[in-house]
């Protein structure tokens, strides 16, 4: 098996959660707890970086066939949105230009191992089953002291999973890691969820200007009609002056015909 993370993904702050080689098959696994649709995205970026470090040395504009690892892509999701036990995400989803048959097509797979969800796949992989298990200690904690410290919230999540075996001997060696990194994805989700609130308001405000500016039009319509009808009245009126007058005073009428 060849470990082969990125040591950056899109940008220095963002890697690839897990990449790995084993028997020719190349496997990209994501951990995501947002809500992400550009996962299939980020995995050709991944894919094209491990790719790119895979057949350097290799000449890739010869005759023989340069055979690559086949790729593979499973995005784990435990996030506190409600989300499908198992579902697709597709590159071609991203593209402007719809097609029935994409030339460039990226899958991942996304699995939701939040508590009563996927049970095989977690009953087949402990370990990620007990980190679900943590996951929703911390989440626990919080919930019933929302105004409970992060980190408080984490350290008593550790305790409560040493306590009870779960993730035991990795908590216990790297208990500070974990609450570093624990505390970095919360943050991160809570920037995330801010930033999708911001994105929400602003596509509120965004809403409710096309609203005022249509309504403004169709005022600005309704008042060109009604002086165009006000015009229309005025018109006539003079054309029913005009022909009382004719009626009142045929002389005048015979004298302009002279004329």
């Amino acid at each position: 098996m060849e470990v082969c993370n990125l040591e950056r993904g899109i940008s220095l702050s963002v890697r690839n959660d897990a990449a790995f080689i084993l028997d020719m098959s190349l496997n990209v696994y994501e951990h995501e707890s947002t809500v992400c649709p550009n996962m299939p995205l980020r995995a050709l970026i991944y894919v094209t970086n491990i790719l790119e470090q895979w057949v350097k040395g290799q000449n890739i504009y010869g005759r023989r066939l340069v055979k690559i690892p086949t790729p593979r892509f499973a995005v784990f999701y435990n996030g506190a949105e409600e989300q499908p036990e198992r579902y697709p995400q597709r590159l071609s989803d991203a593209f402007t230009n719809q097609m029935k048959k994409p030339e460039l097509e990226l899958t991942c797979m996304v699995y939701n191992i939040n508590s009563g969800k996927n049970r095989k796949l977690l009953t087949k992989c402990p370990v990620l089953k007990q980190y679900m298990v943590f996951v929703g200690y911390v989440r626990e904690e919080l919930e019933m002291q929302p105004e409970k410290d992060l980190k408080e919230a984490i350290d008593k999540a550790i305790d409560r999973c040493i306590e009870e075996g779960v993730l035991r001997e990795f908590l216990t060696k790297r208990r500070e890691e974990v609450t570093k990194v624990t505390q970095l994805d919360y943050t991160f989700d809570r920037r995330i969820e801010l930033e999708r609130e911001d994105a929400r308001e602003e596509e509120r405000a965004n809403t409710e200007r096309e609203r005022k500016a249509k309504e403004e039009a169709l005022q600005e319509k309704e008042k060109e009609r009604q002086e165009k009808e006000l015009a229309e009245q005025e018109v006539q009126k003079l054309r029913a002056e005009l022909e009382r007058y004719k009626k009142q005073f045929p002389e005048a009428e015979r004298d302009e015909s002279k004329v």
